[in-house]
């Protein structure tokens, strides 16, 4: 054998675990500016969902669009802040459980795939913890947003490494 390859000090200088592909690196926080990890802005989304109860009370109109919108905006992805988390989810039920049943389908189809992702996150995650009729609104939006997304919509949001 070789005097270099005993010593085992000049035996191994190019770290080859760096060029595995498979190995697993986990995604960095440090990116990510306060405004992404803050969640969505709690005062738009009160004002929609005001001006929808306001217009609806007095016309018959409204859009609670703006308020789901405003709701799915800004997620707190991989936050570490568990309050920020809780007032995300709280406040996108709340903007659930406004809407009418029959409404629920429209809203469904005006978001993307990434937005039916994002809603199927928020829905498993209000399952978690259910609150008074929270289930049922919630079984509802679940069923559109699975005719919406398909299964493939429920495996990435299990499978998902960034949580909400």
């Amino acid at each position: 054998m070789s005097k270099n390859t005993l010593s085992g000090v000049c035996f191994r200088k190019v770290d080859v675990d760096a060029y595995d592909e498979n190995q697993f690196v986990d995604e960095e926080e440090g990116g990510e500016t306060q405004q992404q990890q803050g969640g969505p802005d709690e005062a738009e989304v009160d004002s929609c969902i005001r001006q929808y109860l306001q217009c609806h009370f007095f016309w018959g109109g409204g859009n609670l669009m703006a308020a789901l919108q405003a709701a799915l905006k800004n997620p707190p992805m991989n936050s570490k802040n568990q309050a920020v988390k809780e007032r995300a989810e709280n406040l996108v039920l709340r903007v659930l459980s406004s809407f009418k049943a029959s409404d629920i389908e429209k809203a469904v189809q005006s978001l993307d795939k990434n937005g039916v992702d994002l809603l199927m996150k928020y829905i498993y995650k209000g399952f978690e913890k259910p609150s008074d009729n929270s289930s049922a609104v919630l079984l509802q939006w679940h069923e559109k947003a699975l005719a919406a997304g398909g299964v493939g919509s429920i495996v990435r949001v299990l499978t998902a490494r960034r949580t909400i």
